[in-house]
């Protein structure tokens, strides 16, 4: 019974429920998902709400100055990891630090893994790509091993925000817009037809200045352009 009741003490990890996220300090709020087992003073068992667990730092997955981040909201279920000394200095001021108190494994001392799900929230899983997908799986990027691909599917669309470079072939299926310069280098089909709004130059010559020299009436052709 003494072991039994020390082990009750004793915090290791337990599933959570998201609260609130502190996004500056990147710690959570978290409900605990288990209820705790009481025993009156006349011997009954009943169980009881753990408290809420405050300024839980969460773990973004990161290292070498990259950090993948998501945004957690409330209701997210998580697992809060409890460590078995206080983290309470090493939190503040990082590096090696002493302990501000004495306590193991307590509930003051969780970190949030998110990301874990009970089966109501079960999502399905790509077994054979990695994905970056939105829940319901609606907009994704995707890397498959296997295939040696990367797929992307964003139904609203996607913005890239730099200087683009693409050692390939570039295969559109769809319109191309362009609201300001297009600089070709090399070789281009188009299947479809190409409108411009603005002014189309080639090898140096533009579509709407240039002059055909050799002109002459009748049949004749025309000369290059000048």
């Amino acid at each position: 019974m003494a072991q039994e009741g020390a082990q009750g003490k004793l915090w290791t990890a337990m599933p959570g429920i998201i609260q609130s996220l502190d996004a500056l300090a990147m710690t959570c709020t978290v409900q605990p998902a288990i209820s705790a087992i009481v025993r009156d003073e006349d011997g009954t068992i009943g169980s009881l709400q753990l408290p809420l667990l405050l300024d839980c730092p969460v773990v973004f997955q990161g290292g070498g100055g990259v950090t993948m981040t998501f945004p957690i909201a409330k209701g997210d279920e998580c697992l809060v990891v409890f460590a078995s000394r206080c983290i309470d200095s090493w939190w503040q001021l990082g590096g090696v630090q002493g302990q501000a108190e004495l306590r193991m494994h307590d509930l003051s001392d969780g970190f949030v893994l998110a990301g874990v799900r009970s089966q109501p929230r079960k999502i399905s899983v790509n077994t054979s790509a990695a994905q970056l997908r939105s829940d319901d799986g609606s907009t994704l990027i995707e890397l498959n091993p296997t295939a040696k691909t990367i797929a992307m599917t964003a139904p609203n669309g996607a913005t890239i925000n730099a200087n683009t470079t693409i050692n390939g072939t570039l295969h559109v299926t769809g319109a191309v817009t362009c609201d300001s310069t297009l600089a070709v280098a090399g070789n281009t089909t188009v299947g479809g037809t190409l409108t411009a709004t603005g002014n189309i130059t080639g090898a140096g010559k533009s579509l709407n200045t240039h002059t055909h020299g050799g002109v002459q009436t009748g049949g004749g052709t025309s000369g290059p352009p000048t």
